[in-house]
């Protein structure tokens, strides 16, 4: 069994706390393996307050938490029995399964929270390799890979700016090989 991704309905409000519940049960209940995600849909916005300038995070879905697991009997239990949660999305109820959502769709949704990280399988590049910049403020800019921290997510490039290389340290989803 593979681990997929689920949406669980809760109490409105009580998205931050069904989290730190369900992932004091995960760790109490020893179900690591089985139960690995939790996360709470949130986009950042620029708000002004008081003539000040702040940074808020606002719930994408309110009402609902993304869980990463593995549905067995066991864990579909110690979510449903979560105090907050009111049940699964995608099942019919009366004990069905619920559905998982699709990898492109989990994939939209962490990508726009900045948490969905290529590996550097899926980047394909080495040291030396010619890159080109693919979004920040030096979009369309090309350069060579310097260095590869695959534990950080993180390549540094040198780029010719001005006549002059420049080095910058850029996240994987930020290149692609030329």
């Amino acid at each position: 069994m593979e681990k997929q991704w689920y949406v669980i309905h809760t109490y409105s409000g009580y998205e931050n706390r069904v989290k730190a519940n369900l992932e004091k049960r995960v760790e109490t209940m020893g179900m690591q393996d089985l139960i690995f995600r939790v996360v709470i849909p949130e986009h950042e916005e620029t708000d002004l307050k008081d003539g000040k300038k702040r940074t808020v995070k606002r719930k994408v879905f309110p009402g609902y938490v993304l869980v990463e697991m593995i549905l067995t009997d066991d864990s579909w239990y110690v979510v449903r029995n979560t105090p907050g949660v009111t049940g699964f999305i995608g099942s019919s109820g009366g004990g069905a399964k619920p559905t998982p959502l699709l990898p492109e769709e989990v994939d939209r949704l962490l990508r726009s929270m900045g948490l969905h990280k290529k590996a550097i399988g899926e980047l394909d590049i080495s040291v030396g390799d010619l890159v080109e910049v693919l979004d920040g403020p030096f979009k369309n800019f090309k350069g060579n890979v310097e260095e590869i921290d695959v534990d950080k997510g993180k390549v540094k490039v040198s780029v010719d700016m001005f006549g002059r290389e420049t080095k910058m340290e850029l996240d994987f989803e930020q290149v692609q090989r030329v």
